[in-house]
């Protein structure tokens, strides 16, 4: 048995501690199956934004014609979009997985391991002890029990992202960000989308007006069948088949395409934590106290298999705490505040702090500032009809509740709400301040301008 001082199973995020420790002269293990970088690098943020980006110049040239510039698409080079994404991405991968080879104080298992004891693993055919051992390995595609799916060739977003041919019809099974965000990548190349979701909305963790008014947009672009079952799939010759029912009637789709977006759940199962002395929670996360400590000794547990947010920055976060928790023995609690999220779809969505709807279940006496893309110099410029942003703020002590932003550059606009929560000061900080005009944030400003206290 071969024994370490840290043990860190995943290479995503959980390489920011293993590549620290290693600095610090600690003998370390990483134990990743697959490519290092994590899902992040490999099969999600990263190569999901780059074939985005191909289908927001696509977005941009058909609309020209708003801007009294008439252009077409002449053709779509699909396989270059992927590949372009997959080779950038597998180079880092392989670079990283370089540079952990070369690190004297680093011994690599590029193999599935199993808890077989409390901080002990089976790896292929050795077995490995770690003083301390760190848990951040991930979740997986989450498939549904449908009848019929399982017998036919369904792609889940980590084949989304590396087809080489592009579909003429695709059915997305979900509704949520990544049916959302793979919707946009595929929609505006020109493949026709079906998606069936169960609830009344798409988006659904999304502030309700948000999701509302996106799922709106989506109606227009796309056949989007909400408060729709998919009962049973099939495949005839090349196409597949989808039963979609609701509580009055039965509709059948047909498409050459068929991507499972039904959500993702933690790899618990595939290493048996529970024989690490490891809890979990009803839904396969691990447990984890304010400290991200597990119920076994000297373990930690970080990023999407812990189940606090599944964002990369999240886990980040959470790796820098554990790191001092674990490493350093500087016991500091998780400050999740002002934790921010985006939706890298057409509309673009951005939210951080409470919803509408938890503010109404928690009768927190809020005040709402709320406005119109169209209204600001900038909005009329972009022709953005359909963007907004909502802001609550308390109103005594005026400070920012929660912020939801729907339109152009959501995902940037969002950071300057995102500094004043973090630093905790109240809203009129974003009022008091000089905003560029006529830039588009000015829309953030005069949100906050438009509270009434």
């Amino acid at each position: 048995m071969q024994t370490f001082d840290l043990i860190v199973i995943g290479a995503g995020s959980g390489l920011n501690i293993s590549s620290a420790a290693a600095e610090k002269g600690l003998k370390v293990a990483v134990v990743e199956k697959g490519p290092m970088g994590g899902t992040c690098l490999n099969r999600g943020c990263i190569p999901s934004k780059i074939i985005i980006h191909s289908a927001d110049v696509a977005e941009t040239i058909r609309k020209s014609s708003l801007f009294g510039i008439n252009s077409k698409i002449s053709s779509i080079d699909f396989k270059k979009i992927t590949s372009r994404a997959s080779k950038i991405v597998d180079k880092d991968a392989k670079e990283i997985e370089e540079g952990i080879r070369e690190d004297k104080n680093t011994t690599l298992f590029k193999i599935e391991a199993k808890f077989i004891s409390e901080r002990t693993l089976q790896v292929g055919k050795e077995t490995i002890k770690g003083d301390k051992v760190i848990i951040a390995a991930g979740t997986r595609p989450s498939v549904p029990d449908i009848e019929g799916l399982q017998d036919v060739d369904f792609i889940t977003s980590d084949e989304a992202l590396r087809l080489k041919k592009q579909p003429k019809i695709m059915t997305i099974l979900g509704g949520g960000y990544i049916a959302a965000e793979l919707a946009h990548f595929y929609g505006a190349l020109g493949t026709k989308i079906n998606i069936i979701q169960r609830g009344n909305l798409l988006v659904p963790n999304e502030d309700e007006e948000i999701a509302s008014k996106f799922t709106e947009i989506f109606r227009e672009k796309y056949n989007v069948l909400t408060n729709f079952n998919a009962a049973k799939v099939m495949k005839k010759g090349k196409n597949f088949v989808v039963i979609a029912q609701n509580k009055k009637n039965s509709k059948k789709i047909i498409s050459d395409a068929l991507l499972v977006a039904a959500g993702r759940i933690p790899n618990t199962d595939i290493l048996d934590v529970k024989k690490g002395n490891i809890d979990i929670n009803e839904k396969g996360f691990v447990k984890t106290n304010e400290y991200l400590e597990t119920t076994a000794k000297n373990t930690w547990a970080l990023g999407d298999i812990a189940g606090k947010y599944l964002f990369k920055h999240s886990a980040n976060l959470e790796a820098q705490y554990v790191y001092n928790n674990a490493i350093l023995n500087k016991k500091l609690p998780v400050d999740y505040s002002a934790m921010p999220h985006a939706i890298f779809s057409s509309p673009q969505i951005a939210g951080v702090g409470m919803r509408e709807q938890d503010l109404k279940a928690k009768n927190i006496d809020s005040a709402t500032g709320r406005y119109d893309y169209m209204n600001s110099g900038m909005g009329i410029a972009l022709q953005d009809n359909d963007g907004f942003v909502k802001i609550f703020a308390d109103r005594k002590t005026r400070k920012i509740l929660g912020c939801h932003i729907l339109g152009t550059d959501a995902s940037t606009l969002i950071h300057e709400v995102i500094v004043v929560m973090k630093n905790n000061l109240s809203a009129d900080s974003i009022s008091n301040s000089v905003h560029v005009h006529p830039a588009l944030s000015e829309v953030v400003q005069r949100a906050v301008n438009s509270i009434e206290w």
